[in-house]
C-alpha cells in the first residue's frame, strides 16, 4: 500500500521513530519504519560521529535528523556558554545541591553546572551542515518556527523540511515558513508539547492546511504507542505518525534499565508537564524530583538556563540510580509522554516497528469491515 511520506522520504511504512540514540534509529529503519536522530545532545563533531555510526549500519536505509532551535532564548547568542552558567542564580544552585546532598552525592558529581550542555542555538547551522554531508532524507525542527536557513538548506540539497507544532496557529506559521511536513504533537506527548489533545489537534490543523489552500502531509504525534492507534490518526487524515515515547522501552534505547522498569511500572496518570527541566514546558515521568521543586516553590529558570542547571544533576542521579542508590531511583526521570500506560514490557525496536505493522493492519481491517 503506497503512503504519500513513504514515497516522500523512502521508507517502507510510514511510522517515525525519532530517537536520541543511533541504535534506535538505525534499528527502526532497517525493520521499514524511519527513524530520526535527535540532534540536540550533540557537538558538531559528536554528531558526526554518530551519524557515520548510523551510515555503516542502517543498511542503506533512510533516516532523518532533528535539530532543536528555539526562536527565544534567554540570552543572546554570541554570549559563551560560561557567561550563560554564571546568569543561574546563587539560590537556584544551592538548591541543586541540597537535592544531590539528599541522594548522597557531592557537587563535584554534577560539576560544573551546565557541563556540556551549552547553548546549542549557535550550533544549529554547523549540526545542519554537518547532517546534510550523510544521506538524510527529512530534516525537522523541533522548537518554534522553522529558520530560513533551513529552509534553504533543504531546497538546495532536496531534502524536505519538517516542523513539530502544538497548535493549529503554529501549523500556519510553519506553512508561512516554507516547510514540506507538518508533524501536530499532542500535549499527551513527551517532551516540549502544548496543550491541545492529540485527537482535537490533528482534525484541526488538517482543517486549517485546507483552508489556507495549502497541501502539506501531517505527522500525528503525541501519546502513539500502537498500530491500532496509528491506523486510527491515518483514518483522521494524518500521513502517518511520529513517535518518541515507545522507543523508550526498547533494549537499544538512551534509557537505562531503572527507568525502563518505572515506564513499565508507570500509568498514563505518572506524567507532568513542568518547566523544571528544560525551562519551557515539557512532559516527563513525575518523580520526587519534580515534587522537590514544587516544594521549593522555586519557578523554573528559563531555558537554556533551567536545562544548564538540570541537566547535570539529573544525570549524576542517573548514575547513582543504576548503580542501586533507592533515594536517586526515586528522583530520577526523562521525557515521556502519557501513552507510557500502555508499555507492558521491555522489547526491542524492530519488535516495535512489527507490532505497529501488524496493529496497523487491525485497525485497517476493523475500520474496513464497519464501513463494508
Amino acid at each position: 500500500m503506497p503512503f504519500r511520506m513513504t514515497e516522500m522520504v523512502g521508507c517502507e511504512f510510514p511510522l517515525f521513530a525519532f530517537s536520541h540514540c543511533r541504535d534506535v534509529v538505525a534499528a527502526v529503519s532497517r525493520a521499514g519504519g524511519f527513524g530520526v536522530m535527535g540532534a540536540v545532545r550533540f557537538t558538531p563533531e559528536q554528531l558526526e560521529t554518530e551519524l557515520r555510526w548510523i551510515d555503516d549500519h542502517i543498511d542503506g536505509k533512510p533516516y532523518g535528523i532533528d535539530v532543536l532551535i528555539p526562536e527565544v532564548q534567554a540570552v543572546e547568542r554570541q554570549v559563551t556558554a560560561d557567561e550563560v552558567v554564571s546568569m543561574i542564580p546563587s539560590q537556584y544552585r544551592d538548591f541543586t545541591r541540597q537535592i544531590l546532598r539528599e541522594c548522597g552525592l557531592a557537587e563535584d558529581d554534577a560539576t560544573p553546572f551546565g557541563g556540556s550542555q551549552a547553548p546549542n542555538t549557535s550550533l544549529g547551522q554547523e549540526l545542519l551542515e554537518v547532517a546534510l554531508n550523510h544521506p538524510v532524507k527529512l530534516m525537522a525542527n523541533a522548537l518554534g518556527t522553522a529558520p530560513p536557513m533551513m529552509i534553504e538548506a533543504g531546497k538546495k540539497h532536496g531534502v524536505p523540511v519538517a516542523a513539530l507544532v502544538g497548535a493549529k496557529e503554529h501549523a500556519m506559521k510553519q506553512i508561512e515558513a516554507g516547510v514540506d511536513v507538518i508533524v501536530a504533537q499532542g500535549g499527551e506527548g513527551g517532551g516540549h508539547c502544548g496543550e491541545v489533545a492529540t485527537v482535537v489537534l490533528i482534525p484541526e490543523v488538517l482543517q486549517a492546511i485546507e483552508q489556507a489552500g495549502a497541501d502539506i502531509p501531517v505527522l500525528a504525534a503525541g501519546g502513539i504507542m500502537n498500530g491500532r492507534q496509528m491506523a486510527g490518526m491515518m483514518a483522521m487524515g494524518a500521513a502517518g505518525v511520529w513517535c518518541g515515547s515507545v522507543w523508550l522501552a526498547t533494549t537499544e534505547a538512551e534509557t537505562h534499565e531503572v527507568f525502563r522498569e518505572k515506564m513499565v511500572a508507570a500509568t498514563s496518570r505518572d506524567t507532568i508537564r513542568s518547566k523544571h527541566r528544560t525551562g519551557k514546558y515539557s512532559r516527563q515521568l513525575r518523580t520526587g524530583w519534580h515534587a522537590m521543586w514544587e516544594e521549593a516553590g522555586l519557578p523554573a529558570l528559563p531555558m537554556p538556563l533551567m536545562m544548564l542547571l538540570s541537566e547535570p544533576a539529573l544525570r549524576a542521579i542517573d548514575k547513582a540510580a543504576v548503580n542501586g542508590n533507592p533515594k536517586a531511583q526515586e528522583l530520577c526521570s526523562y521525557f515521556v509522554g502519557q501513552g507510557v500506560g500502555l508499555v507492558r514490557e521491555v522489547t526491542s525496536a524492530g519488535q516495535v516497528v512489527q507490532d505497529f505493522k501488524e496493529g496497523f493492519a487491525a485497525g485497517y481491517e476493523t475500520l474496513s469491515e464497519a464501513i463494508a
